[in-house]
C-alpha cells in the first residue's frame, strides 16, 4: 500500500488536517485505497483521523496515502480553523477581583 514507506514524502499532516478531493482528477491508475480516499473526500472535507477511520487503516499508512495524493494533485489539505486565543491572564484576574469585590 505504501511501497514500504513509513512517512509521507514531503507533506506532513495532523490528525485534524482537513482533506478535500479534486473532482476533476482522473482515478485511473490509483490503488484501491487511494480511490477510496477520493470517494470519501468528494462528499466534503474530512479530517485525516476520519479518513483513517473510514479506511480502517493506521493513521501512519493513511498519511502516506494522503501524501501521495497531494503530490499527484488529487487532493488538497488545509489546517482546521484555529481556536480563539485564550484571554490574557491579567484580564481574567481583574474580572475575578471585580466579582469578589461585589460579593
Amino acid at each position: 500500500m505504501t511501497d514500504g514507506r513509513a512517512y509521507p514524502t514531503r507533506n506532513t499532516f495532523d490528525l485534524v488536517t482537513l482533506v478535500m478531493a479534486h473532482p476533476d482528477r482522473p482515478l485511473a491508475g490509483l490503488s484501491p485505497e487511494k480511490r477510496r480516499v477520493m470517494e470519501l473526500c468528494l462528499g466534503g472535507a474530512l479530517s485525516v483521523a476520519e479518513v483513517a477511520g473510514y479506511l480502517q487503516l493506521p493513521v501512519s499508512v493513511t498519511k502516506v496515502l494522503l501524501g501521495d495524493l497531494v503530490d499527484s494533485g488529487h487532493i488538497t489539505t488545509r489546517s482546521p480553523i484555529p481556536t480563539a486565543e485564550l484571554p490574557d491572564i491579567q484580564l481574567l484576574q481583574e474580572v475575578l477581583d471585580g466579582l469578589r469585590a461585589r460579593l
